[in-house]
């Protein structure tokens, strides 16, 4: 797919690019980020590198998975990371993200999220975007709260970080939580 860039109110969701790699390696430096996400730790340079000059293009050229640099609208500051990849089964996505700390706590990720949502929904045809967050990562579960993901439960051993097993939160969001249509019709199970 080619690489597009999508706006907000404050935000700009762009490709990464080699520009970027200061910017991700000073804010993996932090403990939390390290701590929550598969970003190796310790964090160091080649990482960053590695990130903005492979790994996130190639996702963009093989059209498996979508990375883009959150940034401010006017400043180009750096706020985090948010990468929508493909899941298996056809029209389901799955979101990660995360915020550099000193951008933590102002809404820019509730942000991103919801326009990286309707671009998956209008754009990539997706019918259902995935939440998946290690149990105890109560930040990046308040986020999909706020963007209206659905809490589905948690499922044992589902998460593989540095080479431990996790039980993950997993959470959802439906074209028809943002009031768009889906590309599939949809049959709830009666409850």
């Amino acid at each position: 797919m080619e690489p597009i860039t999508l706006t907000t109110e404050r935000l700009l969701l762009r490709p990464f690019t080699r520009g970027d790699t200061d910017g991700i390696l000073a804010a993996c430096q932090d403990p939390d980020i390290q701590r929550w996400t598969v970003v190796p730790s310790p964090y160091g340079r080649a990482d960053a590198e590695f990130f903005t000059e492979k790994l996130s293009p190639g996702g963009w050229d093989d059209d498996s998975a979508y990375g883009f640099a959150v940034v401010l609208r006017g400043s180009g500051a750096l706020v985090g990371a948010l990468g929508i990849t493909r899941r298996n089964l056809p029209g389901t996505y799955e979101v990660g993200f995360w915020t550099a700390r000193e951008h933590r706590g102002r809404g820019y990720t509730s942000e991103a999220v919801l326009a990286a949502a309707r671009w998956t929904f209008t754009s990539l045809g997706g019918d259902r975007l995935e939440w998946r967050a290690e149990a105890g990562n109560v930040p990046s579960r308040a986020v999909a709260l706020r963007t209206g993901f659905r809490m589905e439960g948690e499922q044992r051993s589902a998460l593989l970080n540095k080479g431990v097993r996790r039980d993950a939160w997993i959470g959802a969001l439906l074209p028809s939580d943002l009031g768009l249509p889906g590309t599939c019709t949809y049959l709830p199970a009666d409850t």
